[in-house]
């Protein structure tokens, strides 16, 4: 059995474009002995948790990369006929590093880049280019253009300036073989180049599809995405059979007279050894006023800092029993003290003081906040700090179901705000921890039953 790692995969949040779930595909990659596997979806890097558990589960070293446009200009330049064009390029994270690095040239892609797909430049390369792994990518690679134009000084140009952002160690040049004349005629010009400036050769198969039966559904899938049926002649197409996860003796059948360029993708994966660390928070600190922080408490000390953090949230749960319910019973002291100490035992104060500040905030600004629903609407904490406003005590709500010292997750609060007005809760709350400190949440849709029946047969 010949060891090959597979470098450029594409999985099904490459949206209508993989056809690869990433349950089936690490299934299938154990089956086939590979000890190693790269996620690089098109521009984006929503799979990558998914992907890195479930490898991690089946013993697979998982490795994280993603597969960008490049813009034709700068991710500056959007005229239509100019910045159309993009090509693509294979990123892969070698260490931690590189994948902070990866994530923050992806964010640039999408957030600054923007025109018609996330697109980057060089410079955003170059700036980020540490701890990173960069192979020149399929037959839309931007050196594989150029060589198919005939602009042979143009592509060793590239290959030259790729080389001073990553390093001869860094960049390889990726040779792929579906069967096409193009990628024939590229392949014999990747070899002088990698000659010429010292660097290896990598050998990737553009995986689309889990395995070769999988290339019909594929097509729907494009189809689907791009609004056409199987029977229009002028469609995005993959043609053949061949993008799926193939064994390493495929590969290395296909790839027999282009020396090194299997064995480099098992180079490449030794180089990749990065480590998602999972049941660890980072939350945000939530700003003590300065007046409730007792003189002889050393804020620099994260103990000293986080009891004066717990004696604020109590007091003012406290406050908030006496103003919600006025004469306070020894059940109800009973009740708060063990939600609280639960909420300090887990490491949540902060996150409980951060909440309550812009819901406050909302209340103050005469923004329309919802009463609470879920789990949280057992907390009497959430209660007497206003985060909800339903009475756990009278409706005989279980504070376990929101939080459980059994089961450590974070605490889920479900907050409705005035739809016109959420913007200045979210505002607020950039605005008071720092833009890199705030993101919103993204849901994925997917195409059950009914819709896919539909879907399918417009197709």
């Amino acid at each position: 059995m010949t060891d090959f790692a597979h470098l450029h995969v594409h999985t099904a949040y490459s949206l209508l474009d993989g056809a690869s779930r990433i349950d089936k595909l690490i299934t299938r990659a154990a089956e086939l002995g590979q000890r190693s596997i790269a996620i690089t979806d098109h521009g984006v890097m929503y799979g990558v948790v998914d992907f890195y558990k479930a490898a991690k589960k089946a013993g697979i070293k998982p490795i994280i990369g993603c597969e960008v446009y490049v813009a034709a200009r700068t991710l500056h330049d959007k005229n239509y006929e100019d910045d159309y064009k993009r090509s693509h390029l294979i990123l892969l994270a070698a260490d931690n590093e590189g994948y902070k690095n990866l994530m923050k040239i992806v964010s640039i892609g999408q957030l600054d880049g923007f025109y018609v797909k996330p697109r980057v430049d060089k410079p955003t390369l170059r700036k980020y280019a540490k701890g990173i792994i960069c192979l020149s990518a399929c037959i839309a690679g931007e050196i594989p253009q150029a060589i198919l134009r005939g602009d042979l000084d143009g592509a060793d140009l590239l290959a030259r300036e790729y080389v001073s952002i990553f390093g001869t160690e860094r960049f390889f040049l990726e040779t792929q073989n579906h069967g096409s004349l193009e990628e024939a005629r590229v392949n014999q010009v990747l070899v002088t180049l990698a000659e010429r400036h010292g660097v290896g050769l990598a050998a990737t198969n553009d995986v689309h599809y889990v395995n070769k039966r999988d290339a019909k559904f594929q097509d729907i899938l494009m189809c689907i995405q791009t609004g056409k049926t199987l029977y229009d002649t002028d469609r995005v197409k993959f043609e053949g059979e061949e993008y799926y996860l193939k064994s390493g003796d495929e590969m290395a059948r296909l790839f027999a007279g282009v020396p090194g360029a299997v064995e480099n993708t098992v180079k490449i994966a030794d180089m990749c050894n990065v480590e998602i660390e999972f049941g660890k928070y980072h939350l945000p600190r939530f700003a003590l006023p300065q007046e409730v922080v007792p003189p002889e408490c050393d804020i620099s000390n994260d103990a000293s800092r986080n009891a004066a953090a717990f004696e604020y949230l109590k007091k003012l749960c406290y406050d908030g029993l006496e103003h919600r319910y006025g004469a306070v019973t020894e059940a109800l002291r009973n009740r708060l003290d063990y939600e609280l100490k639960t909420v300090g035992d887990m490491g949540f104060v902060d996150y409980f003081l951060i909440v309550w500040d812009f819901i406050k905030y909302a209340k103050d600004a005469g923004i329309y906040v919802g009463p609470g629903r879920g789990s949280a609407a057992g907390s009497l904490a959430s209660y007497c700090l206003k985060i909800t406003d339903i009475d756990p005590m009278k409706n005989d709500l279980l504070f376990e179901r929101f939080l459980n010292p059994e089961r450590v997750t974070m605490p889920d609060i479900d907050i409705d705000f005035d739809y016109e007005r959420r913007g200045e809760v979210i505002d607020y709350v950039i605005q008071k921890y720092g833009k890199s400190r705030v993101a919103q949440i993204i849901t994925f849709g997917t195409m059950k039953a009914r819709q896919a029946v539909r879907d399918v047969g417009r197709v």
